[in-house]
């Protein structure tokens, strides 16, 4: 007999977070979230984007993503993040603003600091396709 031992295998982060129905629901209040914020919305082709598009099917194709990014099953169905984005024009500050409406989610579901970090990790690395590059 191996005197190994045989440790379980570490949970991906879609199991940390409690799996479709968990990251479903934090979608859901981040994308009320979102669509309403007037630091987004000043913005008026992020505003005219937030009233065209369904937020359910908006909300589907971020927990779909969501579930696939964080090592799910699902298969995210959806446009890449630079051909959704590109047009809108989005910026440094209002990226800040996304990124601090993701916070207060985070926070309103008592996400621990170790899987936030971690999904946090995997938005900031969509940054490039999503915001403006800076120019001098």
């Amino acid at each position: 007999m191996s005197s190994m031992s045989t440790a379980a295998p570490a949970k991906s982060l879609y199991e940390r977070l409690g799996g479709v129905y968990a990251i479903a629901t934090v979608v859901d209040d981040f994308i009320d979230r979102i669509m309403v914020d007037p630091r987004l919305n000043s913005n008026p082709l992020v505003d005219e984007a937030h009233h065209r598009v369904s937020p359910a099917g908006f909300k589907y194709l971020v927990t779909e993503m969501s579930c696939w990014a964080t090592g799910g099953p699902q298969q995210y169905s959806g446009r890449s993040m630079h051909e959704s984005h590109a047009h809108l024009q989005i910026t440094a500050p209002e990226w800040a603003a996304f990124m601090e409406d993701l916070d207060a989610t985070f926070d309103k579901f008592s996400v621990p600091q170790p899987e936030r970090q971690e999904f946090i990790a995997i938005i900031e690395s969509t940054k490039p396709d999503i915001v403006l590059p800076v120019t001098t």
